[in-house]
């Protein structure tokens, strides 16, 4: 939440790509105007993205179960885009979910290919931050989990032609 207050004002409307979420519901406590998309496809199907007059696009944990993110991301219409994604780990597979297709990742992407991403569909990062996940776990991966980066935040802002 710092993170994001520090970069995004309460008079800016936001557009969260995924349905209504618990930071959704957190940045509306908060006093932020937040908008959902409603669960479409978003490599196929860009419409709310487009049709949004948003200024502020959120992704939080999103683009890891894209096929294509460039797409979408090309496709945002707002100025700034507060984007998070797990990090891939060298020491854990990409996650799938045994029951839910829609909850697998696709990319569990590096830093830089993150970076990459957002530089080539025409985005400039402004700030970005990582955090570890600690779990309450005994055993290598939880140790390495304690002091391992697993997410990676970035703030964004369009690219000026």
């Amino acid at each position: 939440m710092a993170f994001f207050q520090k970069h995004i004002s309460k008079d800016e409307t936001i557009l969260d790509l995924g349905v209504e979420n618990p930071f959704s519901k957190i940045l509306e406590e908060q006093g932020y105007a937040v908008e959902n998309t409603k669960g479409e496809d978003l490599d196929i199907d860009f419409s709310t993205v487009i049709q949004s007059n948003a200024q502020v696009i959120t992704a939080f944990e999103i683009f890891e179960h894209l096929l294509a993110p460039f797409n979408v991301l090309r496709e945002i219409k707002g100025d700034k885009l507060v984007a998070s994604i797990p990090l891939k780990l060298w020491f854990s597979p990409a996650y799938k979910s045994k029951t839910d297709p829609w909850d697998r990742h696709y990319h569990e992407f590096e830093d830089w290919q993150f970076d990459w991403l957002l530089e080539k569909s025409g985005w400039v990062i402004k700030d970005r931050a990582k955090w570890t996940n600690p779990v309450k776990k005994i055993g290598i991966r939880p140790l390495l989990r304690s002091f391992t980066p697993r997410y990676y935040i970035v703030y964004a802002t369009r690219k000026k032609d």
